[in-house]
């Protein structure tokens, strides 16, 4: 059974201080405003309106939490870098995702989306100097895949490798396509991992904070 699919809401906190107490492993998704993280959720649990997709970017303001089948969570963050977010909710929005990424004791691993066409924005350096102390693994989504052709995704793919390469093997990083709907199975491989399941079979064990 793939890992995302079934994806129930659970709860969304606007704060840190809503935050549940800590119930089973929880992956985080981020990434920078209309980087196609939604859509990228959807896709992955088969699902079209899981999280919500809007033309406007910076529209999710919450972290909102989905409980998978296996136990764990998926945590959806809200998206960063829109400019025309007022100032102090940018700053609301950075300081929920810092507290998180830096605190959640039982977040296991980072899936971080980036478009494809133009990855490794500063915020999103900023956001894996936030999570990379942890030493805890990021898995880097490169969105929107299909807008390129087969020579520039690979292109890109090799810079952002290139880039992150003195952070060795706590840095993954792949191709996503949510109209194509390619790349899901990779996603799903390296999320299972994380979880400590047996994506060829059943689980080895369950997943723990």
């Amino acid at each position: 059974m793939p890992i995302f699919r079934n994806a129930r809401f659970e709860i969304s906190i606007a704060k840190a201080s809503g935050l549940p107490p800590p119930n089973g492993a929880e992956v985080a998704f981020a990434g920078r405003s209309n980087a196609g993280k939604s859509s990228a959720i959807n896709t992955l649990a088969g699902h079209t309106r899981l999280a919500f997709v809007s033309k406007t970017p910076g529209r999710t303001q919450l972290i909102n939490f989905f409980r998978l089948n296996c136990g764990a969570a998926l945590v959806d963050l809200p998206g960063y870098g829109y400019a025309k977010v007022p100032p102090d909710v940018r700053r609301q929005w950075q300081g929920l995702l810092e507290h998180y990424l830096k605190r959640r004791e039982n977040l296991v691993g980072l899936v971080l989306i980036m478009d494809s066409r133009h990855p490794l924005t500063p915020l999103d350096r900023q956001m894996i100097g936030w999570f990379a102390p942890s030493g805890r693994p990021i898995h880097i989504l490169l969105t929107k895949s299909d807008k390129l052709s087969r020579n520039q995704a690979a292109a890109a793919l090799a810079l952002v490798r290139r880039e992150l390469a003195d952070m060795g093997d706590q840095v993954s990083v792949q191709l996503f396509s949510s109209l194509a709907k390619t790349g899901g199975d990779e996603v799903e491989q390296v999320v299972g991992r994380w979880l400590g399941l047996d994506m060829a079979g059943d689980e080895k064990e369950k997943p723990r904070a």
